[in-house]
């Protein structure tokens, strides 16, 4: 009988002391940080623009890529990436891939997705998603807007300082709200500084007929318009073919095309000369937004059910930095005086017609 107690006592001892070694282990396991960077994953959903568009897609990569980079991420699952849509029916597809590889928060590129972007966030209301160029009113949606009636303004300034004819015009794509902002914008810095222009407005009804762009842009070059500013997607591409057309036949004409949402510099080229026919383009720093938005998120702030504006202030638009090669210093120093006005709120950049007026 003694001898049963005794075992018996020494396997209690024995399953405590493992009991208790095993606890020992468990505390001396490191702890992950919570909130640090390698437990923060994000990636995006591309438009049909594709990853090198050199525009939307390509600078909100630039941006993901950037905040990787600096975070110790990798690219692929559990760090950094993308996914390319090859149509619109690819969006929805594209972001639930995503989400069942557990990445924290997901972008939609381009005001196209608003629709995906709104399925799939009401079937995963646990997750994050953000849009940029669009506004999808949910609690697990982050909206990622721009002031670019702001950008727009700067351009203006340029375009009224820089006409010899003070004829101007403008170019949208599609006569929607997002486009009137360019075209407000505009209009205010050309006036700003030059009542006496005249800035003649036409819509070409989409962002992908560059023939139609350059069609546009042959008639107003005709009727004595020296400067276009164009907010048309691809149909721009036919403004620059356009003005690079005029420029081959001759050299010594001064037209000029300002570009949008990325320097356009290089689309201005024209060929056999280093001369380029672009003055100065408006951009849109979709990159500066895309890792702003990551590092909230990463930090526990995502603005969930709020739209983020990014304007002057925020460097999220602005002049390209190759303006410089076609603006003398003078006027470039103009541009900056407006930049502060407004950024100090001296200045209201209208966002309407009916603001502008």
């Amino acid at each position: 009988m003694k001898k049963k107690r005794f075992g018996l006592s020494m396997s209690l001892l024995l399953t405590a002391g493992m009991l208790l070694g095993g606890c020992g282990q468990a505390k001396e396991e490191p702890k992950k940080e919570e909130g640090k960077a390698s437990e923060f994953s994000v990636a995006m959903v591309t438009d049909v623009g594709g990853i090198d568009d050199k525009s939307f897609n390509q600078s909100a990569w630039e941006g993901l890529q950037k905040f990787g980079e600096e975070n110790g991420l990798k690219k692929g699952k559990g760090g950094y990436d993308y996914l390319q849509s090859q149509s619109d029916a690819d969006y929805a597809t594209n972001l639930n891939k995503l989400v069942r590889n557990d990445f924290d928060l997901i972008f939609g590129i381009g005001f196209l997705m608003p629709d995906a972007i709104t399925e799939i966030a009401e079937q995963k209301p646990d997750n994050k998603f953000a849009i940029v160029d669009s506004v999808v009113k949910k609690p697990n949606v982050a909206s990622i807007a721009f002031k670019e009636h702001e950008g727009s303004f700067l351009v203006g300034v340029v375009a009224g300082l820089m006409t010899k004819t003070n004829k101007i015009g403008f170019v949208g794509g599609m006569e929607i709200p997002l486009i009137e902002k360019f075209e407000s914008g505009f209009i205010a810095g050309v006036k700003a500084v030059n009542p006496n222009a005249k800035v003649e407005v036409q819509y070409a009804g989409a962002f992908d007929k560059a023939d139609k762009g350059k069609a546009i842009a042959s008639s107003m070059y005709a009727s004595g318009i020296d400067i276009i500013y164009h907010a048309a997607g691809a149909t721009g591409n036919g403004v620059f073919s356009e003005a690079i057309d005029l420029k081959k036949q001759d050299p010594n004409k001064e037209i000029w095309v300002i570009g949008v949402d990325r320097d356009q510099y290089e689309e201005g080229k024209v060929p056999g000369t280093d001369k380029s026919v672009t003055l100065t383009s408006m951009v849109k720093r979709v990159d500066v937004a895309v890792y702003d938005l990551a590092t909230k998120t990463k930090n526990g702030n995502f603005p969930g059910g709020q739209v983020v504006e990014y304007g002057l202030k925020e460097d999220g638009v602005g002049i390209a930095p190759t303006t410089k090669n076609n603006v003398p210093e003078d006027v470039l120093k103009k541009v900056d005086e407006w930049k502060q006005k407004i950024i100090n709120g001296e200045v209201k950049v209208p966002t309407t017609r009916a603001e502008l007026k």
